[in-house]
């Protein structure tokens, strides 16, 4: 057997136990050690596991997630995500779907301070259906709103996508950040723009609800304080090059806990429920990292990155052909797999294809963080509307996704953008150089 078919072999198994939901990280390990093993040798093979696993979890450049996570999970315990909605819910409520347009709000302001789309989402999920149960929103657009709202924690910064593939391709970690700012934005902008149309056509969707004095708004300003404080501490510290990222982490993670005990906003088990949730989600990225850095090899000896690469760079099209064929690809496997393995697993693979064809590294990790956030609304795997079918469980998951498929439109416009004008993504990170 030849280590190309070998490889092919070794791709459709880790399929079959991803669609068999076996833990995605222990699935890239197993299968690249049992191919390492036929390839190479088995105790090669063992003490690449050893290494693998050994290199991730003692990496002081990873050590920047737990920090970020940290960060974002004792702003939720702290209650800093009900008080940016009710902030949105004050200036947006009015407006016909004015609580989903609150929603998006609130989920752009926590992203801010969380880096994590399936954790943006439980977060609001908690906090914004209730609210939208209460005026009788229709279930999809309610739920619908959340998930794709969730998206944004891996687009604006900080991302853990982000930092992986700035790990993963050398890039500055910092120049990501910025680039992911614009696009943040403008991604929800769009997604506001959705729901308003919606809502015209279907009124009865998104009913409107009371409006707000603006005394009422400008007390309620008060609840966007502590986030902008924590956005400007660490993004501003580490674009002005005060602090590297992992140092940013630490400062942020730091000032969050400071703040919510000046605020009197945490409790000690929400602090201990901060660690532990930290802890778990720090633990499954890890474990993701090193399970598809054990493939990876297997991959490299393989063959198969090197003769896609070569494959692609020969096919008389043009390059923006070649990059739409690579979108599509990602796009396909975001409906399949993890987001993060998925990232870990193709990024060897179309990295230097995209080098080849002269795109910029910045621009291409946007667009496949863009991407990436289209997989996790898009049935079947769709992580965020698994998510928010845990907290609205009288809500079911056909009726999630037929609201997430109205706010992919959104997500496809931007993708668009960026592909017409890359300038988007690439004009802040030129202006810290």
């Amino acid at each position: 057997m030849t280590p190309t078919t070998t490889g092919l072999i070794g791709f459709a198994v880790l399929i079959v136990l991803m669609f068999l939901r076996m833990p995605v990280g222990f699935v890239m390990a197993l299968v690249g050690y049992l191919g390492f093993g036929l390839l190479v040798s088995w105790s090669a093979a063992s003490s690449l596991v050893i290494r693998d696993f050994y290199s991730t979890f003692s990496s002081y450049s990873l050590t920047v997630i737990p920090l970020f996570v940290l960060m974002g999970q004792v702003a939720f315990h702290s209650g800093i995500s009900g008080r940016l909605f009710n902030a949105a819910h004050k200036f947006f409520g009015h407006l016909p779907g004015g609580l989903a347009i609150a929603t998006i709000g609130a989920c752009a302001g926590f992203s801010a301070v969380c880096g994590s789309t399936s954790a943006t989402a439980a977060t609001m999920a908690s906090v914004a259906l209730p609210e939208m149960k209460k005026y009788k929103y229709d279930p999809a657009l309610a739920t619908g709103v959340v998930a794709a709202g969730g998206s944004l924690g891996i687009l604006i910064p900080p991302s853990t996508i982000f930092i992986i593939y700035g790990i993963m391709t050398e890039q500055s970690i910092g120049e990501l950040f910025m680039a992911g700012v614009i696009p943040g934005i403008l991604l929800s902008c769009f997604f506001v723009l959705s729901i308003l149309i919606w809502a015209y056509f279907r009124p009865e969707i998104g009913p409107r609800g009371p409006k707000s004095t603006w005394g009422e708004k400008f007390r309620s300003l008060s609840g966007l304080i502590e986030t902008l404080i924590l956005f400007v501490l660490v993004m501003g510290g580490l674009f002005a090059g005060f602090f590297t990222p992992t140092e940013a982490a630490g400062i942020g993670a730091a000032g969050t806990i400071l703040i919510a005990l000046i605020g009197r906003h945490l409790t000690w088990k929400g602090f201990k429920n901060a660690l532990y949730d930290t802890t778990r989600i720090t633990c499954m990225i890890f474990v993701v990292v090193a399970g598809a850095t054990v493939f990876g090899h297997f991959l490299a000896v393989t063959r198969i990155p090197a003769d896609i690469g070569t494959f692609v760079s020969g096919l008389e099209l043009p390059p923006m052909v070649i990059m739409g064929i690579i979108i599509v690809i990602y796009l396909l496997l975001g409906c399949l797999m993890d987001s993060l393995a998925m990232i870990m697993l193709t990024i060897p693979i179309f990295y230097p294809v995209v080098l080849t064809l002269g795109f910029d590294p910045i621009w291409f990790g946007v667009i496949i963080v863009v991407v990436s956030g289209m997989g996790v609304i898009t049935p079947p795997v769709g992580i965020n509307a698994y998510v928010v079918a845990g907290v609205a469980r009288d809500v079911p998951l056909h009726v999630i996704f037929k609201g997430t498929l109205h706010m992919l439109y959104a997500m496809i416009a931007l993708a668009i953008a960026l592909i017409l004008f890359p300038q988007l993504s690439t004009f802040l990170p030129q202006m810290l150089k």
